[in-house]
């Protein structure tokens, strides 16, 4: 179980936008969640691999051996194509 408080104007949208598709606040309020927690796991991992990095606790893969891996060729001018064709 989860309480929050919001702002006055959030509450205010919220409620108008329950009323107007005849969901729950509660809805919209997981789904907002939903959508922003993905986000922010996604940005802690990032910062937690560049820390490692700047450490010396891990090392950078070059982005052709990773395109490579794919199935992908970077050629020099940069550009990106299928390694196949």
């Amino acid at each position: 179980m989860l309480a929050i408080r919001l702002p006055v104007e959030i509450e205010n949208r919220l409620e108008a936008l329950a009323k107007a598709t005849g969901r729950t606040k509660t809805y919209y309020a997981r789904e907002a969640i939903l959508e922003y927690i993905d986000d922010l796991e996604d940005r802690y991992l990032a910062e937690q691999r560049y820390a490692d990095l700047r450490a010396g606790r891990s090392e950078s893969i070059p982005l052709e051996e990773v395109m490579k891996s794919f199935g992908f060729e970077v050629g020099a001018d940069g550009k990106i194509a299928d390694a196949e064709g």
